[in-house]
């Protein structure tokens, strides 16, 4: 095998004219019999075309020139290519092939091409489909989900405002009666400063006043006893209270149930100010003009004639 690689670039001698003849005879003839393996060198580097192999591997071993895929028959020029389609197709079954992919014409190249591009381009509109009902669907599901949030938006918002209507329908009438009252009890001190002035000036002359003495009403007591002498009165559930203090200031105003005592009222009077004690408390009202007594604080703010608002006031606060 060495000297056939030493000796690679010699010319190559023509050989057509030997025969057994003229071969030497004896021992020193040339063996018949070469190397497999020196035979198949020679063949590989182009010194013997179409050798002929002796012994015992005969004419089996032919050159691989291909690649073919055992499971579907498709045959490739090289491994890269086949390994290319082991990867698409999961095919793992390849053979050796002796036959011979011949390059294509220039008509079968162009044809394949225009195939290749006529599978892109269906390819391609059949993602381009798929992609459009995907679309369609995820629009449908986005506009039904925006629908229903809109919907849910507006019941909620109908709800508030209905919330908010009511709310300010009870913040006036709640102002309606805080008016009334104000109004009744400037009515009424009108009343009382000019039934104190007709006093006065009937006393200064020496007349006799009609309504003078204890035993006769006042106006006033007169129109308030009125609404209780004509029935019973209209049960309301909240009584809204707005009392003022001897020491001045900005009124306190709270809302307490109508079966709560008047001692509640004290109490809530206290808790406002440490310097207030509970037991000091002495409540009164201005119209019709009322002093509560100790004996009625365990009485209910009903049975008082307090309800559904009433403006009392505080003439004493003794410290603790």
């Amino acid at each position: 095998m060495d000297h056939i690689l030493e000796h690679e670039s010699d010319p190559v001698p023509d050989l057509s004219g030997v025969t057994e003849s003229s071969k030497p005879s004896g021992g020193a003839a040339m063996d018949v019999d070469e190397d497999d393996d020196d035979v198949e060198a020679l063949a590989r580097l182009g010194v013997v075309k179409g050798a002929v192999a002796g012994g015992s591997s005969g004419g089996a071993d032919a050159e691989a020139k291909s690649i073919k895929c055992s499971q579907c028959g498709k045959t490739f020029k090289n491994t890269a290519l086949a390994n290319y389609h082991a990867e698409k197709s999961g095919h793992d079954q390849f053979e050796e092939s002796t036959e011979e992919i011949r390059p294509l014409t220039e008509e079968e190249r162009k044809q394949k091409l225009e195939d290749l591009r006529a599978k892109l381009a269906e390819k391609r509109a059949r993602k381009a489909e798929e992609e459009a009902k995907e679309y369609k669907a995820n629009e449908n599901i986005r506009r039904k989900q925006g629908k229903d949030i809109n919907q849910l938006r507006e019941e909620i918002q109908a709800k508030e405002a209905i919330k908010e209507a009511e709310a300010k329908k009870r913040e006036k009438i709640e102002e309606a009666k805080a008016r009334a009252a104000v109004k009744a009890q400037i009515e009424a001190d009108k009343k009382a400063r000019a039934e104190k002035a007709a006093r006065e000036k009937a006393l200064r002359e020496g007349k006799p006043f009609p309504d003078a003495g204890p035993s006769n009403p006042t106006p006033a007591q007169a129109a308030a006893a009125k609404p209780g002498q004509s029935g019973p009165s209209k049960d309301y559930p909240e009584t809204r209270l707005q009392i003022r203090l001897a020491s001045g200031g900005a009124p306190l105003t709270t809302t307490l149930p109508s079966d709560s005592p008047l001692s509640h009222v004290a109490e809530f009077v206290a808790a406002q100010s440490p310097d207030i004690d509970v037991d000091s408390v002495s409540l009164s009202q201005a119209f019709p003009r009322k002093t509560f007594s100790p004996a009625e604080s365990s009485k209910t703010l009903k049975e008082l004639g307090l309800t559904p608002s009433a403006h009392l006031g505080k003439p004493e606060a003794k410290d603790k």
